[in-house]
């Protein structure tokens, strides 16, 4: 049996990791500046997350939902105090797209409400719902058209209020800053608009904070620039530095939901002990602080003065959840970062080149790549 085809693949087989650095199999050292979209958090086997997750996995690496958990109550509480959402409570789960179906779920079953409000370019997953929600028609069969779901142009709160008026809406679902699409913000003004708008017409606020969240821009959630307050927030990718898991943060006014959400994975004693390792390597080293310092010497260095280098054509993003649009030989430039000098980046919408290190990336890497991409072009 062979691997059923689903991604074009690098020749390169990663088999060692060390904070933002990474071996291949033959040897050869490459300095990772997208941390496996956006997911290692805090560096490759960083001595503390490794020793939490080994110890763990020495006592019980798993148990069912049946009982009771005090991992998950810890996790709940760090995480409350961290992002400041400590009224909140917490549903976890196994992957970013789980967490954006069950936010949905549990919106329409607060409101009664079929109806999801989504944006042009937003991706949210490739599960049903999500895929349902996402801006995308080449992932989305037949199957996922359900027929309840609106797009509306990101930032645009006139088209917004124009479709929440009919007061047939659950949620509107929103990412913090729309990654896959190539970096584009949701202004803070607009964030205030939906939650204006949301409030009037009985609406729930989902922000999807999968990608963007977890310190990444320099505030532990990207709409928290705006002053905003969601009702669900949903999040992922950098919650457990690579072991699989999802939450979803609920505002006090929704219902326990005995029975109306579950998960076998979800919150097992693994993730959880991985995911709190993950917050006490952010308390201790800062790293929401290092994501804001060192995503500024990103943008100076990169787009001095507000004018993007050579061969840039626009910087967008925020702390380390960068964009960098290319004016041309896209594909070929991350070709030769890659294999000439040794950076892994991302790709995001066309001739978007994606940067998402670990929260752990010095300013010395950063110049590193700087110059790395001068001496490119």
């Amino acid at each position: 049996m062979d691997l059923f085809k689903v991604y074009k693949l690098w020749d390169i087989e990663p088999v060692k990791g060390l904070d933002t650095t990474l071996w291949d199999k033959n040897g050869e050292e490459y300095t990772d500046l997208y941390g496996g979209h956006a997911v290692i958090s805090v560096g490759h086997c960083h001595p503390h997350y490794v020793k939490a997750v080994s110890e763990q996995l020495g006592k019980l690496g798993f148990y069912s939902n049946a009982v009771q958990n005090s991992l998950q109550k810890e996790l709940a509480g760090k995480l409350g105090k961290a992002c400041g959402y400590d009224d909140y409570s917490l549903f976890l789960c196994n992957s970013g797209a789980e967490a954006n179906e069950n936010a949905m779920k549990l919106a329409s079953f607060h409101t009664g409400r079929a109806k999801i409000l989504a944006f042009g370019k937003a991706f949210h997953g490739r599960t049903s719902g999500a895929v349902a929600v996402t801006d995308n028609p080449k992932i989305q069969s037949p199957f996922n058209a359900t027929g309840n779901v609106v797009f509306a142009p990101l930032n645009d709160a006139a088209a917004v209020e124009k479709a929440l008026d009919t007061r047939e809406f659950a949620a509107v679902i929103i990412e913090g800053i729309q990654g896959v699409a190539g970096i584009y913000e949701p202004t803070d003004g607009f964030f205030k608009d939906l939650r204006r708008i949301c409030d009037k017409t009985g609406t729930k606020l989902i922000v999807d904070e999968i990608q963007s969240g977890y310190g990444r821009t320099g505030r532990f959630f990207a709409h928290q620039f705006s002053g905003v307050r969601a009702d669900l927030i949903t999040t992922a990718k950098g919650m457990a530095n690579g072991f699989p898991i999802g939450g979803v943060l609920i505002s006090p006014e929704f219902e326990p939901a005995y029975g109306m959400l579950g998960t076998t994975f979800g919150g097992n004693h693994l993730a959880c002990a991985a995911a709190i390792a993950v917050l006490e390597i952010f308390e201790s080293e800062h790293l929401i602080e290092n994501a804001a310092k060192t995503g500024e010497y990103f943008r100076q260095a990169l787009c001095p003065g507000g004018t993007p280098i050579h061969p840039i054509k626009e910087y967008r993003g925020r702390g380390l959840m960068i964009g960098l649009e290319v004016k041309d030989g896209y594909e070929d430039l991350r070709n030769r970062l890659l294999f000439e000098k040794h950076f892994f980046t991302g790709a995001a919408g066309p001739k978007v080149i994606r940067l998402l290190p670990s929260l752990t990336v010095s300013e010395e890497t950063a110049a590193r790549f700087v110059s790395a991409l001068k001496d490119l072009v």
